[in-house]
């Protein structure tokens, strides 16, 4: 198991924790006159974790978004496909203890047990090391892909125009300040002018995303 902690990045003080968040039903049934335990309640803990630590994150990363946006973009980070590929991601199917059946049957691969023992992986990791071990995992492992999201869906440029209009007479002015590389692969520089002077610069591989990033570094700059 010291490779998985090592992907997970948490070494466990209780290395029966993340033995039980292993176990699939199936196997546990095998093994019913050991008294050992699946990993399904375990499953049903780290669902709940996940959709606070999920929730806490929308919340304060997404301040203008309406109920019904958090709802759906938490129900889509929090859904089975989406837990899949961060099993995937770990290789976490390759340290489950499953049943007869359920071995020759692709256990292994499939998306239900996998993102079930993800859920149940969290709780694990929340028992051993409290609500802040869990959300630092939960963090690099799901949340940093949405954050990454996040910013790609912003709209600097609509952002920077609204800072500036809370003043009067505030000009904002885009221009291209180069270009280099193949017609293929061109990287764009840009910068923002506010009021005549230069207040962000930025590069991007069109014109778009060069302005916008120059946005964003004038906004940085503005804000603080």
């Amino acid at each position: 198991m010291k490779s998985l902690e090592k992907k997970l990045g948490y070494t466990f003080q209780n290395q029966a924790l993340l033995a039980e968040a292993l176990n699939h039903s199936s196997y546990a049934n095998e093994h019913r006159g050991s008294g050992m335990c699946s990993n399904e309640r375990l499953e049903f803990l780290g669902d709940s974790v996940l959709g606070f630590v999920t929730a806490e994150f929308l919340f304060c990363t997404n301040p203008d978004l309406p109920e019904g946006d958090l709802t759906r973009i938490r129900a889509a980070l929090v859904c089975e496909q989406s837990l899949y590929e961060v099993a995937q991601s770990i290789d976490l199917g390759a340290h489950l203890k499953l049943g007869r059946g359920e071995e020759s049957g692709g256990g292994r691969t499939r998306a239900s047990i996998l993102a079930d023992a993800m859920e149940a992986v969290f709780a694990a990791v929340y028992l051993d090391g409290g609500i802040s071990a869990a959300s630092q995992l939960i963090h690099r492992v799901l949340l940093k892909r949405e954050q990454e999201e996040v910013e790609k869906r912003r709209d600097y440029k609509t952002a920077l125009q609204e800072l500036v209009q809370r003043k009067p007479d505030q000009a904002l002015l885009y221009r291209m300040a180069g270009e280099e590389g193949p017609d293929h692969d061109k990287t764009f520089s840009a910068e923002v002018l506010l009021n005549e002077q230069v207040v962000g610069c930025g590069s991007g591989h069109s014109k778009k995303e060069a302005e916008q990033a120059a946005a964003k570094a004038a906004l940085n700059a503005l804000e603080e």
